[in-house]
């Protein structure tokens, strides 16, 4: 039963993340969400918490330049004397905190202390002589690799890195081993994974160049803990801790002023509890009074690491609909922006959307940009082509629209992240209010 948890609770920080068209099929788009005559925002809001599928839901979206607009419905806990769900409660975003380490990146890129296709031993020496399972589900026998793990390859997941939830076999157990589990689910995974994991980005770093690949670096797209491995790159280059880099340079200027990686004691009364759905019944696996995120992590998990409100999550997507800018900083140049919601996918791969195929013929295609897919072609009353965005393993969506000036973010706090259609839903329901 140990194992199950702690594997299982692993597998939950990053599953289903890369679900079709992100969004889930793309039909139907331009279509209202309800007869009803209420904002189809707010009856999405409404009825998600009416019919049980979730305690509390936060959605907030924008068109332009404009401030957002929230709808909120429900508690952020199943308790009668919980706090309502709005636009500043917190929310565990899971694999929503891989675009804003991409962009990071992005922003060191831009400054010249990184390039999209530099080895990153240039950082971490130990990965200048990487090897590639010749049988990676069976077997620890290994080749040596041609290709140099690049910046972009992290950005994009075509480093051959792997996953809890994706590695198997031999290759998993390394994973264990050397503690190679970045991220938080609750204080019981917490406790069996803390006395093995890397106590910094450094040795985190460090441990991940001693383990064998799972595919030749750029040829193949495969989730991956590359963003968590990320942080260290970006620490090196700027020669400054990653938390006090994304400050200074992210989250600070932009106001952000409720993101965080651990949750202060003073704060959590406005922190969701995470639920796990066991067939019709809901668990409580994440409390917010005894959270694993109220406590500080062992190092900034890139990929997985933090919480943040409704609001904070927008003010990020703002920045990226205007291009580098909010309330007049620019945090961002505007190249930069572009090239980061673009498909930057090493030439010849490609990007399904999910493991098996794009979820059918209604999916549009789509490539891969800095921490997050994008559409490469449009969606009839829905997502244009450019949508960038990303989801996280409890059941949170995030993306921004260029083509249409759209930004969209939806908090709730579930495992696991498919249970409910939310994510299609919530992308319809946006769409039909800003086309009223």
């Amino acid at each position: 039963m140990k194992r199950t948890l702690m594997i299982g609770g692993a597998a939950a920080l990053v599953l289903a993340t890369a679900q079709p068209g992100m969004f889930g099929e793309a039909a139907a788009y331009g279509q209202a969400a309800t007869a009803k005559t209420a904002a189809p925002v707010d009856t999405l809001a409404a009825d998600y918490v009416a019919q049980d599928r979730t305690q509390g839901i936060v959605v907030a979206w924008g068109k332009g330049d404009t401030a957002p607009v929230f709808a909120s419905a429900g508690r952020i806990a199943v308790e009668a004397d919980a706090p309502a769900a709005g636009p500043d409660s917190l929310w565990r975003v899971y694999s929503m905190t891989k675009p804003i380490t991409a962009m990071a990146a992005m922003m060191l890129v831009e400054d010249g202390k990184l390039k999209l296709d530099q080895p990153i031993a240039d950082f971490f020496p130990g990965f200048r002589e990487m090897r590639v399972l010749t049988d990676p589900d069976n077997s620890l026998d290994s080749r040596p690799a041609k290709t140099q793990i690049t910046v972009r390859h992290l950005l994009t997941h075509t480093a051959g890195l792997g996953y809890t939830i994706i590695t198997k076999g031999p290759l998993l157990k390394e994973y264990e081993r050397l503690g190679i589990t970045p991220g938080a689910v609750n204080a019981t995974f917490e406790a069996q994974a803390r006395p093995i994991r890397p106590k910094s980005l450094k040795e985190f770093a460090e441990r991940v160049a001693t383990l064998p690949l799972i595919a030749e670096p750029g040829t193949k797209w495969s989730y991956s803990i590359a963003l968590d491995l990320l942080p260290a790159i970006i620490e090196a280059a700027a020669k400054t801790p990653y938390e006090t880099f994304l400050q200074t340079r992210l989250l600070g200027p932009l106001k952000m002023t409720s993101t965080y990686w651990t949750v202060p004691q003073s704060e959590l009364g406005r922190f969701a509890t995470n639920y796990a759905w066991a067939g019709d019944t809901r668990i409580p696996i994440d409390p917010a009074k005894t959270s694993a995120y109220a406590t500080p992590p062992s190092f900034p998990y890139g990929g997985a690491g933090l919480v943040m409100s409704a609001r904070d999550y927008d003010r990020f997507l703002h920045m990226l609909v205007n291009e580098g800018t909010l309330d007049g900083v620019r945090v961002m140049k505007a190249e930069t922006v572009r090239l980061a919601m673009s498909d930057i996918l090493p030439e010849g791969v490609t990007f399904a959307g999910a493991p098996g195929g794009t979820g059918g013929d209604t999916a549009p295609r789509m490539g891969y940009g800095a921490g997050g897919s994008v559409y490469l072609e449009g969606v009839p009353g829905g997502p244009g082509k450019g949508t960038y965005g990303w989801g996280g393993a409890a059941g949170t969506v995030a993306w921004v629209d260029p083509a249409n000036k759209i930004r969209g973010t939806v908090m709730v706090n579930y495992f696991p992240s498919d249970k409910w259609p939310l994510r299609a839903d919530a992308v319809r329901a946006v769409y039909a209010q800003a086309a009223r």
